[in-house]
């Protein structure tokens, strides 16, 4: 099928189906800060009670297939956002590669075009949402159910929660709050499992609590220090919550370093800035599409494991994934075995080959992930130089139009991406082997989201006096 064929069925099916999608309607009117900032209270409200809702009928099964997803998808087993923000990810990555891979041409420059875009991803995200609920309820709460009545109600569960959760992160997206609902969930969830390792005072497999302060105190108190450095079994401890407070310092430290370009406004006269292209030029956004596509092929792998090759008998499976039958979340073998982190120090010395290659690939996949994003993100060189031209300012020395602009950026876009991705990767993958709080990728994506936030908040300051100039250095 020719690729803009496939282009004019999408276009065909939205404009069928768009009438019928219910929307969450844009604000008619810019919203002050205060009522933004309290929307997304509100939306994260909703999101953390419904994930201490427990899924009516469901017994919680005894393996978590989806405990290295977790943190990404922003979800809790056995709860009403059991699969989190994963089809939201899932249909949003799907659609990117189609896009990127000129399968899908959409003129992104026509709000028209980009208006079908997203009802397409919104269309695609409801089919991902049937397809994952049904594949998963059935999949991994289904041998345990003996009523089907039960089961097609947990089904129904999982798909409510999921377009609660997809209108919710719209709700955000389209105005009413600050950034977006993704972002946010993640934040919360990440910020809540170090918390949760620094001060939950529940008993661990150690004697002590599993929270490092309360056990640091519980040590002090029996007169025994020698165990607080390290601790097994992947126990939050000292040399966890130094490598913790390590990463988000070189986060930080990465995060501020920039090259800047002078511009001037054309239409301000005095008025000189600069443009900053930040060594994290893609910010977050390659590492959560690399980890949403680890986290579905390791998931969908260790379905067809569980109904092709529990034994690990079929050379052709075992090449790509092999599971422990006593514990089916933990690869033993095959592809899917160096795709999947060693979590902690301990795990990473039995097969130090393992860790290497895992941080090889993160690596690699955010590179990738990265040069591909900067393209369809709308932020190559071609793109940023008309955006500075769009924004009525110009850079001293270069004349005012494209091709010059877009020369001198073209020296500094692809370097800073492919180094600020490898950074991203080699943090992401190094801090989860060596077992930082809330994982390496968590950590990660929570500073990039916070620092993140805070640029919305200078730009919703710039704005006020500089409408199109804010909105231009926000982007960034």
């Amino acid at each position: 099928m020719a690729e803009g064929t496939v282009t004019t069925i999408i276009r065909k099916v939205v404009f069928k189906a768009e009438p019928y999608l219910p929307q969450v309607p844009k604000p008619k009117k810019k919203i002050p800060l205060s009522t933004r900032l309290l929307w997304c209270g509100v939306a994260l409200l909703i999101y953390m009670v419904m994930g201490q809702t427990p899924l009516f009928g469901a017994t919680t099964p005894e393996f978590d297939f989806l405990a290295f997803a977790r943190v990404i998808f922003a979800s809790q087993q056995g709860t009403l956002v059991e699969l989190g923000i994963g089809p939201i990810v899932t249909a949003g990555l799907l659609m990117q590669l189609l896009r990127g891979s000129d399968i899908l041409k959409f003129d992104f420059k026509k709000p028209e075009e980009r208006g079908v875009f997203q009802t397409a991803t919104k269309l695609v995200t409801y089919v991902v949402i049937v397809a994952e609920s049904i594949v998963y309820g059935v999949a991994v709460y289904g041998p345990g159910v003996a009523d089907p009545s039960i089961l097609y109600v947990m089904v129904g569960q999982l798909m409510a929660a999921s377009i609660i959760i997809m209108f919710l992160d719209e709700l955000i997206q389209k105005g009413w709050g600050l950034g977006s609902g993704i972002s946010l969930f993640i934040m919360a969830g990440v910020a809540q499992q170090i918390l949760w390792s620094l001060f939950s005072p529940l008993p661990a497999g150690d004697g002590g609590t599993i929270g490092i302060l309360p056990y640091i105190g519980q040590s002090i108190m029996a007169g025994d220090l020698s165990n607080i450095m390290f601790r097994s079994n992947q126990l939050p401890s000292i040399f966890g919550l130094c490598l913790t407070a390590g990463v988000i310092l070189i986060l930080v430290f990465t995060q501020g370093m920039k090259i800047e370009i002078p511009i001037v406004s054309t239409k301000y006269r005095g008025f000189s800035a600069v443009y900053p292209i930040k060594m994290m030029y893609v910010s977050n956004i390659p590492v959560i599409l690399a980890s949403a596509l680890t986290a579905n092929a390791v998931f969908i792998f260790q379905m067809l494991w569980a109904n092709a090759n529990p034994r690990n008998n079929n050379f052709f499976m075992n090449f790509i994934a092999q599971f422990d039958p006593t514990s089916p979340s933990t690869p033993i073998g095959g592809l899917i075995y160096y795709i999947t982190p060693p979590r902690g120090l301990d795990v990473a010395a039995l097969d130090p080959g393992r860790a290497v290659g895992y941080v090889l690939f993160m690596i690699g996949i955010v590179i990738v992930f990265g040069r591909l994003w900067v393209e369809l993100g709308g932020l190559s060189p071609k793109s940023a130089a008309q955006n500075l031209l769009d924004a009525d300012v110009q850079i001293p020395g270069f004349r005012r139009s494209n091709k010059p602009v877009e020369a001198l950026l073209n020296k500094y876009i692809p370097s800073v991406t492919i180094i600020g991705s490898a950074i991203l990767g080699l943090l992401a993958g190094a801090s989860d082997v060596l077992g930082v709080f809330g994982s390496g990728i968590g950590v990660l994506l929570m500073v990039d989201i916070l620092i993140n936030y805070y640029t919305q908040l200078v730009r919703e300051q710039v704005e006020v006096v500089m409408p199109r100039l804010g909105a231009l250095l926000g982007r960034k």
